[in-house]
């Protein structure tokens, strides 16, 4: 039996905002070759913030030094699954870059919007937020 969604059913992802000297923002690739915003599905009854710090640490096993308390970017967009999805990003600030390599982690890398829509493998969530950030840049 199929499960049915309601109509207004979002699926909440808490997304790293992680910016180098040159304004570009962070990005991981998949094991499938993907490349992805650093975060995740928010679990039932978690805070964003501790949603976002596990992630990351699941992703990447990187500990933040800082997270903005206020999401800097919040948006809507289907995801590759066909679901619904509402990103939530904050502006995070990591320890060090000394990754260690997972499933949901291959590399890293920094881009700025141009550098996406010219990859092949992104997922819709990474082009619809390029789009954003390109239309309003954070430059602080």
């Amino acid at each position: 039996m199929e499960k049915q969604v309601p109509e207004c059913f979002y699926r909440l992802s808490v997304k790293a905002l992680i910016r180098d000297e040159e304004n570009r923002f962070l990005l991981v690739r998949e094991d499938n070759g993907f490349w992805e915003l650093p975060g995740g599905g928010l679990d039932f009854g978690e805070f964003p913030l501790d949603g976002l710090k596990r992630e990351i640490w699941e992703e990447m096993e990187l500990k933040t030094n800082h997270i903005s308390t206020q999401p800097a970017y919040f948006f809507t967009v289907k995801n590759h699954n066909n679901v619904f999805i509402a990103n939530a990003m904050y502006e995070t600030r990591l320890e060090s870059f000394d990754f260690v390599s997972t499933n949901e982690c291959k590399e890293i890398r920094f881009f700025s919007p141009d550098e996406v829509f010219a990859e092949k493998c992104v997922y819709p969530n990474v082009i619809a937020f390029a789009e954003l950030y390109q239309k309003e840049p954070l430059n602080h």
